[in-house]
Parts: C-alpha cells; sequence; structure tokens
C-alpha cells in the first residue's frame, strides 16, 4: 500500500466518524439513523447548490417541475458493471460530447487479454445521456428479478415496454414536446452502437490459444408507435441485448450496483462518467486515478491538455452526488482523487478497490 493511499485511508476514516457525529446530532425525534443520514445528506446537497458562487457554475441540473410526482412505479436506479467480467463502468461505451456525433467512429480500449472496440452506426454514437434509457432498462430488469426470486412474480422476459412519460420521468427530464421527439433519436443510436470484445483465452497444457471476438448493440431492437397526425408516441418496446439479460437474470452473482438518483441530474458528460468511475472503484471509501488514464478510458476525441481544463471545472464546482473530488500531483502527473462525503440509505456499497488505476473491463 503506497503512503499515499494510506494517507487517504486514515482521512477517509476520520471523516467518516465526523459524519456519524453530524447526523447523530442533528437527528429529529423518531428517525432512525438512515432516515437521519439521509436527510442530512440532501440538505447538504441543496447548502451546495445555493451557496456555489455565480463564478463556479454548477455541475448540476435543477430537476424538472414535476420532478416530485410519481404516477407510476418507479424503480431504485441500477447499472450493470460487467460484461464477460470486463466492468462497463470503468470505460466510456458511448460519447460523452453533446455535439459530436462521431458517426461512423470507432474507440478502441487496449487490454491486457485483448481490446474493447466501441462502433457507432450512421445515425451517431449513443451518448451517456442516450445511455439513461440503457439505466432504465436494468433498473427494471433487476426490480423484477428481485420479485421473482422472491416469489412475487414471473421470470422477466427481454422485452421492456415502458410509455414515453415513464423514460423521461425516470430519467428525470421534462415532458416537452422537444424530449419526447428525441426518445425515437437515441434508441436509434443506442441500437446502431455496439460493443465489440476480443480476448485471447489461456491455453491449456497441450491445447492451443483460442481468440474470441463477440459484438452486441446497446440494445436489441426497439419498436415505437405513434400517432401519424401529431406525432405523439403511442407505445414503445426495446429488447434487452443478450449480455444485459444474462449479467441480470441468469447470473449466479449479477455484478449489478445501485446509482444515486441524482446522477441523472449531473449536466457535463465528463462529470457523469466521472461519477461512474467513483461509485465502483471509491465505494464507501476513497480512490485515486491518474488524469492521463481517466482521458483514455473517457475515449475522448480532444486534447489532454482540454480534457484537463475540463476535469479542473468538474473540481472546482465540486458538487457531484455522494463524492467530493479534489486533485493532487503525482509521480506520473496530476491525479484525481476522489472521497465518499457519507451513508446515504439503501444499499450498502461495495468495498474500494485501491491503487492508482481501477480495474481494465
Amino acid at each position: 500500500m503506497t503512503d499515499l493511499q494510506k494517507s487517504l485511508d486514515r482521512l477517509g476514516a476520520n471523516v467518516r466518524e465526523q459524519w456519524r457525529k453530524r447526523v447523530e446530532s442533528r437527528a429529529l425525534p423518531g428517525e432512525t439513523w438512515e432516515q437521519a443520514a439521509e436527510r442530512v445528506k440532501r440538505e447538504d446537497q441543496d447548502t451546495i447548490r445555493d451557496t456555489t458562487p455565480p463564478s463556479i457554475p454548477s455541475s448540476m441540473r435543477k430537476p424538472p417541475q414535476d420532478d416530485s410526482q410519481q404516477d407510476f412505479f418507479v424503480p431504485a436506479l441500477y447499472d450493470v458493471a460487467a460484461k464477460d467480467n470486463r466492468s462497463l463502468m470503468d470505460v466510456a461505451v458511448f460519447r460523452l460530447s453533446k455535439k459530436d456525433r462521431r458517426a461512423g467512429e470507432v474507440i478502441r480500449y487496449d487490454l491486457p487479454d485483448g481490446y474493447v472496440e466501441v462502433k457507432a452506426g450512421p445515425d451517431g454514437m449513443a451518448s451517456i445521456w442516450d445511455y439513461d434509457i440503457v439505466l432504465m432498462l436494468i433498473s427494471h430488469l433487476t426490480e423484477a428479478m428481485n420479485r421473482y426470486k422472491a416469489g412475487r412474480g414471473p421470470m422477466p422476459g427481454k422485452l421492456f415496454v415502458p410509455h414515453v412519460s415513464e423514460i423521461l420521468k425516470f430519467c428525470r427530464r421534462g415532458d416537452g414536446g422537444k424530449q419526447v421527439d428525441h426518445v425515437e433519436a437515441a434508441l436509434d443510436r443506442l441500437q446502431g452502437t455496439s460493443i465489440k470484445s476480443v480476448r485471447e483465452r489461456p491455453a491449456k497444457k497441450g491445447a492451443r490459444t483460442m481468440r474470441e471476438a463477440e459484438a452486441e448493440g446497446l440494445i436489441s431492437r426497439y419498436k415505437v408507435v405513434s400517432y401519424s397526425d401529431s406525432g405523439k408516441v403511442a407505445s414503445v418496446e426495446i429488447e434487452a441485448p443478450n449480455w444485459i439479460y444474462r449479467e441480470v437474470v441468469e447470473g449466479t452473482r449479477p455484478d449489478v450496483l445501485t446509482v444515486h438518483p441524482d446522477y441523472f441530474l449531473i449536466d457535463p458528460g465528463l462529470g457523469r462518467f466521472v461519477y461512474r468511475l467513483a461509485r465502483r472503484a471509491a465505494g464507501r471509501g476513497n480512490a485515486s486515478w491518474l488524469f492521463r488514464t481517466i482521458y483514455e478510458r473517457s475515449g475522448s476525441a480532444g486534447t489532454f491538455k482540454e480534457f484537463c481544463r475540463m476535469m479542473r471545472k468538474l473540481i472546482e464546482a465540486n458538487d457531484l452526488p455522494e463524492y467530493s473530488i479534489s486533485e493532487t500531483e503525482g509521480q506520473a502527473g496530476p491525479m484525481l482523487v476522489i472521497q465518499y462525503r457519507g451513508a446515504a440509505g439503501g444499499d450498502p456499497l461495495p468495498e474500494p478497490e485501491s491503487g492508482l488505476d481501477c480495474p481494465g473491463v
């Protein structure tokens, strides 16, 4: 363990102890510790947003006006962390830019035993905001599988049939006309963006090494039915790809992680990507990453200099859900230090993974 990691561990222990004392001192009569922790965390998050100076733009957008109105079942937010033991939360399988469509482009991530390629179709590469629909699919599939295991429902199938307003509500988007129009375009990009995984299987004694290539889309297929006169969407069907269905439904120990609902309010694509890295690597503790490593795993088409500028802008705002972020200087260049803010209710988080670089996909 490095000196930096030991220092971070000590800092994490101190922060957690201070957090415990704060929650206990601010608990209301009748509240459980978990309820008090969740309330204090929300109040702290509101304070961060309200007191951010105008010179430091927030990385969080405001929720839509009807955000608190729940007219249908909204499950907890989940993400799938694995594809054949390669974590899709450690690399960007989508573009982080809102403007650059990257149609027909390929992003390649080289790994010790092969590589992963993200290939975009003619409609453009799926964005990290398009991926919100995949998160919704994963979340409903996970909830359905939990009900099945508890004997309260049937085995879930691959077909997901949400109403378009449910998609917008789940992703915490307004229910305006343009938002509805954008759903079909997002589905086009999701189906047209494929993940190709190539790896070499270690040869057993006396056997030949095998190369294995597999490619799947971010969704398998979709169907949108809308009214010809108004263009209003009547129904949506989305089929889960095999890699998601296999992990959630058929896996003996599904690698599924809970995600904070405010993830959808993170505005910059880089902010969302950093949160995903933090969620997997830091858990309840801390993690540290080289700027260069994050740059390489983000699939960024810009320069490293521009990437560092955007990273420091994100650090200056420091208002991502659940995690504080800061910069320190490492032997190989600037590093991002991620620290879990405190208890946040819900399912327990995984233990942190230490080291400068998190595991590959």
